[in-house]
């Protein structure tokens, strides 16, 4: 008789399975290639199974995605810190760089996040991103004034977006996009030293 536990270990194993060929449809042949049928075959489970699980295609390929980020994208930025001496520009793009230098070697899978964000459930995967990486760059931006840091998130909130969406149809190279970054975050932050230093001469 299979135990209680075992019978989870199996339906975790089988969740995994599932998320892992959805992904790897999504990296090899396109969001398009995603269907459950297909889906049910690759894994050798049934239509109903995954289902049960998941209501919709894209729910399935959300929770994918979400599968996916955390292990490539988000994954370098659980154990990293401040080094000591470290400036606002350098811990930006040490994390910046850490966030979107795995989509390099994943191009399909920032084509499917940029797509999955206007189907149902979409902005969950900004939701998500933000409660995982806002705490580690208060910790860079810890500091800095606080309406410095409103300036720099809507300009590089507003940035970012409009870099994946010109990567997304073909218009900006993948390679182009932690460059295009650093020279955003570099003028922004040399501007806002200047004017601190600025102040501090001036007594303020």
């Amino acid at each position: 008789m299979v135990s209680a536990e075992a019978s989870r270990a199996d339906t975790g194993a089988q969740r995994d399975r599932i998320l892992d060929i959805v992904a790897a449809l999504l990296e090899t042949e396109g969001y398009d290639a995603v269907q459950l049928r297909e889906v049910a075959r690759r894994a050798r489970t049934s239509l109903a199974t995954i289902y049960k699980r998941y209501s919709t295609r894209d729910e399935l390929i959300l929770a994918a995605l979400h599968s996916w980020m955390d292990e490539h994208r988000y994954a370098g930025l659980v154990h990293q810190s401040p080094p000591p001496g470290e400036s606002v520009y350098e811990g930006m793009m040490r994390l910046l760089r850490s966030i979107f230098e795995p989509w390099e070697d994943h191009p399909a899978m920032l084509t499917a996040f940029f797509r999955a964000r206007a189907a149902s459930g979409g902005q969950e995967l900004f939701r998500r991103g933000l409660d995982i990486t806002v705490p580690s760059f208060m910790g860079v931006l810890a500091d800095v004034d606080e309406e410095f840091v409103r300036d720099l998130e809507a300009i590089l909130s507003t940035v970012i977006y409009g870099l994946l969406g010109r990567f997304s149809a073909g218009e900006l190279d993948i390679a182009e996009i932690v460059p295009v970054l650093d020279r955003t975050v570099y003028w922004l932050t040399t501007g806002y030293d200047a004017s601190r230093g600025v102040q501090d001469r001036l007594g303020h």
